[in-house]
């Protein structure tokens, strides 16, 4: 009984994070069209990912104990979206208002500093938590890269933007605004160790929950 529990806890909690990072991602993943806010909803967006990333990525590592398993796990929730971007695109939506976050590598990272460290959970929350922030704005830049037009599909797929009493004097100035990739790095390597740290102890309280 207590294995099958243990499994259908662990399969559970794997379904609700990827479908929440399916939704976290339609949320949070239309940066392009708010055409005055990009670089800021696209520093709101890493950090959201990488924290997101991590605290799954670590608790299913963690459980497993198998340097490898954090990559296999932003496989599933790249594939997820893959689903959740072709339903949008069946309702209307062009192909580039989803942008399927590029977790993969930064997870491939949390991986390497588990095995590098001999398996050692304090190095894959400090050091591996880290590089997930660090390297996830990075790495998502791609999403950037790859879309066909920015400014063009902005003006052909408007979304809303700040209501005008809200918008700054002057909008996307200053080194912050003009570096999306430093601030959310930045926040997001901060970030990204308590969140590690709060998946690793998700697994003991799993386990404790299970061996009650």
């Amino acid at each position: 009984l207590m294995v099958w529990l243990r499994r259908t806890t662990h399969y559970l909690f794997i379904v609700v994070v990827a479908v929440n990072s399916t939704l976290l991602t339609i949320n949070a993943g239309d940066y392009i069209f708010y055409t005055d806010w990009a670089w800021t909803s696209f520093v709101v967006f890493s950090i959201s990912q990488s924290t997101m990333l991590v605290v799954g990525a670590i608790y299913y590592m963690l459980f497993t104990g198998v340097p490898g398993t954090a990559t296999y796990y932003a496989t599933i929730m790249t594939i997820y979206t893959w689903v959740a971007k072709g339903a949008w695109f069946g309702l209307g939506y062009p192909m580039d208002f989803v942008l399927v976050p590029v977790w993969i590598p930064s997870a491939m990272l949390l991986d390497l500093s588990y095995w590098a460290t001999r398996r050692n959970k304090h190095a894959a929350i400090i050091i591996g938590g880290t590089l997930v922030g660090l390297s996830l704005p990075i790495f998502n830049m791609i999403n950037l890269l790859l879309v066909r037009d920015p400014l063009e599909m902005a003006f052909k797929y408007p979304r809303p933007t700040l209501p005008p009493y809200m918008t700054p004097v002057e909008p996307q100035v200053g080194k912050f605004y003009n570096s999306p990739v430093a601030l959310g790095s930045g926040a997001g390597a901060v970030l990204s160790v308590p969140i590690a740290a709060l998946g690793a102890k998700l697994n003991t309280w799993t386990y404790r929950w299970m061996a009650a």
